[in-house]
């Protein structure tokens, strides 16, 4: 017999994948994928990699606002298949996704399909080798798959977010399974996103953002910065995205790094990339008076006052539009919709104490 931990709770059940699986499915404690069994010998090497104590409450995870326990947390990265060490960075991300900013809440029950991304920067990503080249926002990287899935785990049995009942999303995305992916530093030819949020280099960090699946922009063809950014800028703004509409959110633009060779050779920092995009990825006011979200969402007073032919923005600031380089060899790049009603979130990778860690191995315990 095996004893299986969930939520704070011990059950028996017999040592058998097969009914261990049935019997989580049954109890909607999975996201329908199997499960790794959270035996009690495997969360406790979890616990390992935190300085917290197992029944230290983390937090009310919203919307059920459910005791949230480290143990609990540690049941759900087991069962999502991460490594111990990968543990560290899903409480780094968790915590973020409490910041009142983020809008757990909304995110979690509204109708738009929005995942949880989770942008790794600085040297942690490479300790755990979590993907940030070559099909990085994809499929078959352990690191990238697992501590995107035990977030989208811990919001559903924590934060009770089952489809239907409470997850309302219309149609949902495959970016709700998992959404984790690394920054590709090395080939970069900016700083680094935490840098550019005030972080040393040295210094490893989460990302959360409540955001659609990734589009793609595709450009073969261009040779010079003008040319990138135009097709960049064609890209993003639709009458189709919440973005379009809601001006107080931000969103992300990921260059893959031939893009991004292209476009910082033709003399662009990345103030400027922000700049551009935020004058140029813009639409006419008539087309945006005709439907998606026009008139129910506070929006600027002169947006209706203005010609039909007006180009509107779809941000207050160039600052709301997040540069990052992401991905292998290829022309494309992507940019990814906010949901509107949340923002992005930036912590450090720490001890509970807020003392950034320069490796996880730092936290193990005996």
């Amino acid at each position: 017999m095996t004893r299986m931990t969930l939520k704070g709770d011990r059950v028996t059940l017999p040592d058998s994948f097969d009914a261990i699986y049935e019997e989580y499915c049954d109890r909607g404690w999975t996201d329908g994928l199997p499960i790794v069994p959270p035996t009690e010998e495997r969360v406790r090497a979890m616990l390992r990699y935190t300085d917290r104590e197992p029944g230290e409450v983390f937090s009310y995870m919203a919307p059920a606002l459910w005791e949230t326990t480290v143990e609990r947390i540690a049941v759900n990265c087991v069962m999502a298949g991460c490594k111990p060490e990968y543990f560290p960075v899903v409480l780094a991300a968790l915590q973020a996704m409490e910041d009142k900013q983020f809008n757990l809440m909304g995110m979690q029950a509204t109708t738009h399909p929005c995942g949880a991304m989770l942008l790794v920067n600085g040297p942690i990503a490479k300790e755990l080798n979590i993907n940030a080249g070559s099909g990085a926002m994809g499929p078959c990287w352990r690191a990238n798959a697992t501590i995107g899935r035990a977030l989208r785990l811990v919001m559903l049995n924590c934060g009770g977010a089952t489809p239907g009942p409470v997850d309302k999303a219309t149609q949902g995305q495959p970016g709700k399974f998992s959404y984790c992916f690394a920054e590709n530093e090395d080939e970069s030819p900016w700083e680094p996103y935490h840098v550019e949020k005030g972080y040393p280099r040295d210094v490893s960090t989460v990302t959360v953002g409540a955001m659609e699946n990734p589009h793609n922009i595709n450009d073969h063809v261009s040779s010079h910065a003008e040319g990138v950014l135009i097709t960049a800028c064609d890209s993003i703004p639709t009458m189709g995205s919440n973005q379009t509409y809601t001006l107080t959110s931000d969103f992300f633009v990921a260059f893959g790094p031939e893009h991004a060779a292209i476009v910082a050779n033709g003399g662009y920092t990345k103030k400027d990339v922000q700049q551009y995009i935020y004058e140029n990825a813009r639409i006419e006011a008539y087309k945006r008076r005709q439907g998606g979200m026009w008139s129910m969402l506070p929006m600027p007073k002169w947006f209706s006052t203005v010609d039909d032919h007006a180009l509107l923005p779809i941000v207050y600031t160039p600052d709301d539009i997040h540069v990052i380089v992401v991905g292998g060899a290829g022309k494309h790049s992507c940019w990814m919709s906010s949901v509107g009603i949340s923002r992005t979130v930036t912590m450090p990778i720490a001890r509970k104490d807020g003392t950034p860690l320069k490796s996880v191995q730092e936290l193990v315990r005996p």
